[in-house]
């Protein structure tokens, strides 16, 4: 059997950051809910945000703990698949990936052991600290991971020698033309998620009729920060996809499956891009609606596909295809934070079981977008692997294909037991519900003598 090991070598570290991705899109968000959690609970002395925070904090550390093991396999993969885009771009990437183990891996590491096990060992307020000093630790990470890639998006700041990046200025490696945008959409997206988790769990315990007090609290706090960042993701998103027309104008007319770019283009809400005649089948769109949306002006004219030759396109179908999943997601996001922000107006929220549903079972909408958007950005450039500088079938280790083939079987073998072992015991941690609370309350209200024996509690141990 001929193996393909550009095809095989992609594959593998499709599937590798695809399953990582999952988990810095959660962490993210969700150190910054424990940290709000802890700063609510000091504030108030209400024991329901201590509760809280103790029960995401464990799905946290299962959560990071995926994230640390699926994301040491990309870095080795550099070297084994990837050689000679570590020799050509080494000197630029290199550095950028080892700062973000130096200043945001080991911060995190190390207040996530106070964290786990300084309960009752250090003071609140450390403890609320560490809390706060890990969840700069998770977005500092994702500055460093961000930046590297959107250098390889939007390369400046170097100089070539030889075949060879140099870097020459640092500010503009890391601060390179695409990094601010997709820095915004990036951390905007992973409080998304988290929030829409949150709001999930929340739902399935009042369905339940358990933890009703912490349920109720969850969905306050989910609803609120949603009905802000939703919208904004709107923005930030359109925001972004200006400065890739700007940057990366093919990945664009991949994205809207713009073949003519003499034409307006339409906003094709449905079609099948058909590559080998240059068309959209069964095509469904809003006419004009990408010039309209990407120049301003319906009449607004911007690169197609047919500009550049069939071998510097990207695969259309990947890239159009995600980028509607990605939009479909944000749209119910959207729709789905201010219907619940109008029903918490109606005093309604908790009542409205229909509504709790469809958010109960919509917990995973959250990460389906960030891999949509990953496989846009990642798709979208090709075939560079380094825009304009090294294309993505040079890039490659000289490793037989039957060796990559038999690794990405067993990558999806051992990931495949990884990660089912660990959703099936965040499900029991989810289904344990926060220790310390009434697990079934009468009516949907928290018995009133329960929550105060515990705020009493929480004020005579200090915690």
């Amino acid at each position: 059997m001929d193996f393909d090991p550009v095809l095989l070598a992609r594959i593998q570290f499709a599937f590798t950051i695809t399953f990582h991705i999952i988990f810095p899109s959660f962490t993210i968000g969700l150190s910054a809910y424990i940290t709000t959690l802890g700063v609510m609970w000091m504030r108030t002395g209400d024991e329901k945000f201590h509760r809280l925070m103790k029960f995401w904090i464990k799905i946290f550390a299962v959560s990071f703990a995926m994230g640390v093991v699926s994301g040491i396999v990309l870095s080795y993969q550099f070297g084994t698949n990837w050689s000679r885009f570590s020799v050509v771009v080494g000197n630029v990437i290199g550095p950028l990936i080892g700062y973000e183990v130096l200043t945001a891996f080991f911060l995190e590491a190390t207040f996530l052991g106070i964290l786990l096990f300084g309960f009752n060992k250090v003071p609140p307020w450390l403890y609320t600290l560490s809390a706060g000093v890990v969840a700069v630790g998770t977005a500092m990470s994702a500055f460093w991971i961000l930046s590297a890639n959107s250098w390889m998006q939007t390369p400046t700041g170097h100089e070539m020698r030889n075949g060879v990046a140099f870097p020459v200025d640092w500010f503009s490696i890391v601060f390179n033309p695409s990094f601010p945008y997709r820095m915004a959409h990036m951390l905007n997206a992973a409080y998304l998620t988290t929030a829409f988790v949150v709001l999930a769990v929340g739902a399935r315990y009042l369905l339940a009729g358990k933890f009703v007090e912490e349920a109720r609290t969850m969905m306050r706090m989910a609803i609120g920060l949603t009905v802000i960042l939703a919208p904004l993701q709107l923005f930030i998103g359109d925001q972004h996809g200006l400065n890739t027309l700007k940057y990366q104008p093919i990945k664009v007319a991949a994205m809207e499956g713009h073949w003519d770019g003499s034409k307006p283009g339409d906003f094709h809400i449905f079609a099948w891009p058909d590559e080998k005649t240059e068309t959209n089948r069964f095509a469904i769109s809003i006419p004009r609606g990408s010039s309209l949306v990407l120049t301003h002006d319906p009449n607004g004219l911007f690169p197609g596909l047919k500009s550049v030759p069939a071998s510097e396109r990207p695969p259309v179908a990947n890239v159009f295809f995600s980028f509607r999943i990605m939009l479909a997601i944000g749209f119910y996001m959207i729709g789905a934070a201010l219907f619940g922000a109008w029903l918490w107006w109606r005093r309604k929220l908790f009542q409205t079981r229909w509504f709790l549903r469809v958010v109960s079972f919509t917990w995973w909408s959250g990460f389906v977008a960030v891999i949509a958007g990953w496989v846009v950005t990642e798709s979208g450039r090709q075939p560079w692997i380094a825009y304009g500088i090294l294309r993505t079938a040079d890039a490659i280790s000289p490793v037989p294909g039957a060796s990559i083939a038999g690794t990405l079987v067993l990558f999806v073998f051992a990931y495949g037991i990884v990660f089912s072992m660990g959703i099936y015991y965040i499900n029991r941690l989810i289904a344990h519900g926060p220790q310390g609370s009434a697990v079934k309350e009468s009516e949907g209200v928290a018995s009133r003598p329960l929550a105060a024996a515990a705020k009493a509690a929480g004020e005579a141990t200090g915690n």
